[in-house]
């Protein structure tokens, strides 16, 4: 599998802000999980389709914006669905190839926890180096 860069650029986080209003952790997550996904599958605005299970609502479903920003799915183009799930689970499929990163539950009860939008900037700032196998637990690409 391959490697992934422990960190996110400044401009691509800054892109996320302005598209996505502030920065939060979940927000750093899709970033990460969407730029791990292209690494795997190869990156396309078009071929790429992506599922989030989790609950559709902030802090988690802000998962979704960082998924679009670094894969290009969008809800616009329906390649991107949100699903109500009791976890946090991005499954991304192109070319009937699956990956599935499922956020690591106590990764997801600690960031549950966070009381303020201060803090939650400070722990969005803390995943940026983190590695992805850190953050996941990682289903390897498989045929759907």
């Amino acid at each position: 599998m391959p490697r992934l860069s422990s960190s996110i650029s400044k401009s691509l986080i800054d892109k996320a802000v302005r598209f996505h209003g502030h920065l939060g952790p979940f927000l750093i997550l899709g970033l990460k999980a969407g730029m791990f996904a292209n690494k795997v599958l190869g990156k396309s605005h078009f071929d790429t389709k992506v599922t989030v299970e989790t609950e559709p609502f902030p802090p988690c479903s802000c998962i979704v914006d960082g998924v679009q920003i670094t894969t290009g799915c969008t809800m616009g183009k329906r390649n991107i669905e949100l699903k109500n799930g009791d976890s946090l689970t991005v499954t991304f499929r192109k070319n009937n190839h699956e990956l599935k990163l499922s956020l690591k539950t106590d990764i997801l009860k600690q960031l549950m926890k966070i009381p303020s939008k201060e803090e939650s900037k400070k722990a969005a700032l803390n995943l940026v180096d983190a590695p992805v196998t850190d953050l996941f637990d990682i289903e390897a690409p498989r045929n759907a």
